[in-house]
């Protein structure tokens, strides 16, 4: 049985207070009228790019949710610190948030590192929680909904598509943790699975930020096409080196444009020729999020000094309508009758989801906690404009079809990797 949260209350935004959805910190404490969302989401640090627009959508949301009535006539009370990039600062501060500040629900870090940081304390106080980057997968836990892509989901779109385009033959570049090395693992299964072969694997440490040796080692292998996954600040030095050395392989990536809008920030033609299998960037050409009024308007209008709307932050955005429809399913805050709802199923269409096209939908899997997205492969050209390639919506398959995780039947703390069950991934 899952312990539920209280909303009695203390203090929590940078400076000991509770942050208001304008962005501003209050001295109100929580009461039985408030819900309190907690939000941990890096805004200084390695990580800065990627989170601070994570932070700045669950705001968004928020705002929104109040200005309409918040959850079930409560209004949400948002409590938010910068973990700063740092993993030991994230478990002090989950600690703090689910004891001291007794949150309702967690929505908390960027890299998958973060997420095993944290999730045993989340176990431990089984703590409501929503990671939302998109991830190398596998994670079956009864209070976790990891509702970012899969690489199931995201190299799975992309990877077929530059098989059929370009040829079999594959190197592989991943960030030297587990996300990384997990991905990496689907990429040897999708290979297996569309007739191509790995013929080169680097896995590059988080610190590094010089690639000469890898672009050389990729001109030696030549490949058909590279599948990165490079994460942080550090590592987009590959694409600014990889263009200077006149490397102008097809490169297919997670990770790359999305999340820390290299095509934005990088010099064409750096980021030429590179295919992102995503979930959502600022430029997915749906109504809702394009058009007047859309999501992207909605975003710059509270935040006009906002840098780049990434793919994370679409998903912190909808998640926190998937949490409200939930309550105000359950009739309650009480975290197990919540979890409940969620694992009934929630779909949402393109106004709260607006990675999915007008009149198509999006659904959380009640099952294994993940998200059955819409998948678009988006390509950068010699400019850096981006276009769009194909669409289409993508179920997670790894939990559910390979590996029977069904939450509902049975609570797990447990995550499933590829060589679990693919003698590929070995």
């Amino acid at each position: 049985m899952i312990a539920g949260a209280g909303v009695a209350g203390c203090t929590g935004g940078p400076d000991g207070g509770s942050e208001s959805a304008s962005g501003g910190t209050t001295g109100t404490a929580s009461s039985a009228d408030t819900v309190k969302i907690g939000v941990l989401e890096d805004q200084s640090g390695n990580f800065a790019l990627v989170g601070d627009p994570k932070h700045k959508a669950s705001m968004l949301a928020i705002q929104e949710i109040n200005n309409n009535g918040g959850i079930g006539g409560r209004e949400i009370e948002p409590v938010t610190r910068d973990p700063q990039s740092d993993n030991q600062r994230y478990q002090e501060l989950t600690r703090d948030f689910i004891n001291e500040e007794d949150v309702d629900v967690l929505w908390a870090g960027y890299s998958s590192a973060t997420r095993e940081a944290i999730r045993p304390i989340i176990n431990r106080n089984e703590q409501l929680y929503f990671y939302t980057t998109q991830y190398e997968g596998g994670v079956c836990d009864s209070t976790t909904f990891a509702c970012g892509p899969t690489a199931r989901q995201q190299l799975g779109s992309v990877l077929p598509y530059l098989r059929e385009e370009f040829g079999p033959e594959i190197y592989t570049i991943a960030a030297d943790y587990n996300f990384g090395q997990l991905s990496a693992d689907w990429v040897r299964v999708l290979a297996d699975e569309n007739d191509a072969e790995v013929v080169g694997e680097e896995f590059i440490p988080l610190s590094e930020s010089s690639f000469g040796s890898v672009i050389n080692n990729i001109q030696d292998a030549d490949p058909d096409f590279v599948m990165s996954m490079l994460v942080g600040a550090n590592h987009t030095s590959f694409y600014e080196q990889k263009a200077s050395a006149g490397l102008e392989v097809p490169i297919g990536t997670s990770t790359a444009m999305a999340q820390g809008y290299e095509h934005r920030r990088l010099d064409p033609p750096a980021m030429a020729n590179i295919y992102a299998g995503v979930n959502y960037m600022e430029e997915v050409p749906t109504e809702s999020n394009t058009g007047d009024g859309g999501f992207a308007d909605r975003y710059y209008e509270k935040y006009p000094d906002a840098p780049y709307l990434n793919e994370e932050a679409e998903t912190n955005y909808f998640t926190t309508y998937m949490y409200k429809q939930a309550v105000e399913q359950a009739g309650t805050i009480e975290q197990p009758e919540v979890i409940e709802a969620l694992e009934s199923g929630i779909s949402l269409g393109t106004e709260r989801a607006p990675e999915a096209p007008e009149g198509e939908t999006i659904e959380l899997d009640g099952a294994t906690h993940h998200v059955d997205h819409h998948m678009w492969v988006l390509r950068a050209d010699q400019e850096h404009n981006i276009e769009e390639i194909t669409n289409r919506k993508i179920p997670e398959q790894f939990l559910s079809e390979t590996v029977g995780c069904d939450l509902r039947e049975e609570d797990e703390q447990t995550q499933y990797t590829p060589r679990d069950y693919f003698e590929e991934a070995e």
